[in-house]
């Protein structure tokens, strides 16, 4: 499974090392073989090299350039990071990234190999439309996008639960998540208030092969859990 931890706009550089090291330790002490992913907030990212998977929460489709704000492939390179996410409800809803800028931007990121981590969601109001017009608003958002590109991993993240405390049922998940994986046969995460004590029911949802988690893994204890829950089910 893949276990991703957003640490969205949180935690300095050295509590982030710190954070990535006890991953590390955990992973080493234990032999788990699940796929884990960090992503730190940009000025805390750092060289690291390990069995954790450290990756951008957003660059800049350039190498480097007059882009204030921003960072490039450049900056990107000096910290060896090959992995990025892409399309996050924050982004399109907070920062208002279009999917127009997001096509450009996973465009170039896929050109350069990167693995990718791409986030589809629906607001509440198009939930409560019905499923019907929830599939066809998270089909817009597949627009332009390389459903079979070999380094793609897909993240639905209902974006009315994201940070709430708020979760779709169950049954609602795995729902969603099959006929995601009618679009694509790249991995398909659950993120949206994924705590330690919802994990395990999530993880062993039909269609979840794995969770992108924002403050349910600010706690790298919590973080570690996740992991080892997502291995105990796999060698159960």
């Amino acid at each position: 499974m893949i276990i991703a931890s957003n640490l969205k706009t949180n935690l300095t550089r050295e509590k982030t090392i710190s954070y990535i090291m006890d991953v590390e330790k955990f992973l080493d002490d234990t032999n788990c073989e699940q796929e884990v992913f960090v992503f730190p907030a940009m000025s805390s990212l750092n060289l690291h090299f390990g069995k954790t998977i450290q990756g951008a929460q957003n660059a800049y489709a350039t190498k480097n350039g007059a882009f204030t704000g921003e960072i490039g492939t450049e900056q990107l390179e000096e910290f060896k990071i090959k992995t990025i996410l892409i399309g996050h409800s924050e982004r399109r809803h907070i920062l208002g990234e279009t999917q127009k800028s997001i096509i450009k931007k996973f465009n170039f990121y896929k050109n350069l190999g990167f693995k990718i981590i791409y986030c589809v969601g629906e607001p509440l109001e198009v939930r409560e439309e019905g499923i019907d017009v929830m599939m066809k608003y998270l089909e817009l958002q597949y627009d332009g996008i390389d459903v079979n590109y070999k380094n793609l991993i897909i993240a639905y993240e209902p974006v009315w639960a994201i940070g709430t405390g708020l979760t779709p049922t169950l049954k609602d998940i795995s729902n969603i998540h099959l006929k995601l994986k009618e679009k694509s046969s790249a991995p398909l995460l659950y993120g949206g208030s994924v705590k330690v004590d919802t994990a395990k029911d999530i993880l062993e949802s039909d269609g979840v092969d794995g969770v992108l988690v924002g403050s349910g893994a600010l706690d790298v204890e919590n973080f570690c859990i996740m992991i080892q829950t997502a291995q105990n089910i796999e060698t159960a």
